[in-house]
């Protein structure tokens, strides 16, 4: 076998879907651009796809959502109910119906998206492609397949256990109000994750709830609609300006970086515009390190799937002024193993937990009302 031979045969074969052809070019154009990946199909439609994907395997699709026929979000549930697996990535436009669309694509089984720019100058940018590239490769090596864990959402026996450990929690821990705060970190998969946590933490939560999780402006809005409407617990895209409550969860706002202040002695939300830091703007690092100066006694520390790192720097650093209590999601569940992987090798992680099992310990840690 030759040489080419050899690295056509360890590149990752993409299936791209899009009705467009110009945007089928610019995509093919990016990923065979880079040696990791080589497209070995191309569809116009979901019904075309979904005919390639009967027959064939791939380590990644990208798939439009707007298409003739069989749309992206059709192809998705026509798969699930099939059973016929497959790592995607859903190209999404940046409309507030495009995102809540979104959401519903990662609910049934989109493991990441890209959003698409509205001009086409963009598309052919550094700053598209480098991120293109790098949500691909987190697809392409995903543990998770459209397949896995196909209800993340808590069943009714899940929801009364939730209810006895409220009691029990309640019974046995003495709560001192406003002492602990809980700081989520995620990424690539982070969505879909964080439907097995949120919904199972109870409205009577001692502490408030930051999640950082990587998205672009008009995304997170629509995901804390989505998770808010699952949850007994209040959820919320955080504004500017909110006072931190107990038993509400603060989503950050895409697009710009989530901090603690302290106004009148009460804690509130404060965003800032730096550059990204990461590659990722809102980036957790900064959620972290702003909580050094806060009120808070003791931060909970909760680092759940993705890409890359964000999210270790400012916990180190945090943990050089504030008691923390430190929770990771295992390799086993999370969809990429990047930031649990990068937090658990400084040796601060305390537990290491099945996503299943994040929930408990948030609710074991910081106590119920």
């Amino acid at each position: 076998m030759t040489v080419n031979e050899n690295n056509l045969k360890s590149k990752k074969k993409i299936l791209v879907v899009d009705d467009s052809a110009l945007m089928r070019r610019v995509m093919c154009d990016i990923i065979n651009s880079d040696e990791r990946f080589q497209v070995v199909e191309q569809a116009f439609d979901g019904e075309a796809a979904y005919a390639l994907l009967k027959q064939n395997q791939y380590d990644a699709v990208v798939l439009d959502v707007n298409m003739p026929k069989i749309n992206g979000i059709q192809l998705l549930r026509i798969l699930q109910k099939d059973r016929i697996r497959a790592r995607i990535m859903v190209a999404s436009t940046d409309t507030r119906e495009g995102a809540s669309v979104t959401m519903e694509a990662l609910d049934l089984g989109a493991i990441d998206f890209i959003e698409k720019p509205a001009k086409i100058v963009y598309l052919k940018g550094d700053e598209f492609k480098e991120k293109f590239l790098d949500i691909l490769q987190a697809v392409a090596t995903s543990r998770q397949t459209n397949l896995s864990a196909a209800s993340a959402l808590p069943t009714q026996k899940e929801e009364q256990h939730t209810q006895k450990l409220v009691s029990l929690v309640r019974k046995s821990t003495p709560v001192t109000a406003g002492q602990k705060i809980v700081a989520l970190a995620c990424s690539t998969g982070g969505p879909k994750a964080l439907q097995s946590v949120i919904p199972r933490l109870p409205a009577e939560l001692a502490a408030p709830v930051l999640i950082v999780q990587h998205m672009p402006k008009g995304f997170t809005q629509s995901l804390a609609e989505r998770l808010d409407s699952l949850s007994p617990i209040k959820v919320k895209e955080a504004a500017e300006g909110d006072v931190i409550e107990n038993g509400t969860v603060y989503i950050a706002m895409g697009g710009k970086h989530m901090n603690v202040a302290s106004k009148g002695g009460k804690s509130v939300i404060t965003y800032t515009d730096e550059p990204p830091r990461e590659g990722v703007k809102p980036c957790a690092n900064y959620m972290y390190e702003s909580l050094m100066n806060s009120n808070y006694a003791q931060i909970v520390c909760v680092v759940l799937t993705g890409m890359g790192a964000d999210g270790t720097k400012g916990i180190v650093n945090l943990e050089t002024a504030k008691k923390i209590h430190v929770i990771a999601q295992d390799e086993a569940t999370s969809t990429v193993y990047g930031m649990p992987k990068a937090i658990a090798a400084t040796g601060l992680v305390n537990q290491v937990v099945p996503l299943d099992g994040v929930a408990q310990e948030i609710i074991m840690n910081v106590g119920v009302r």
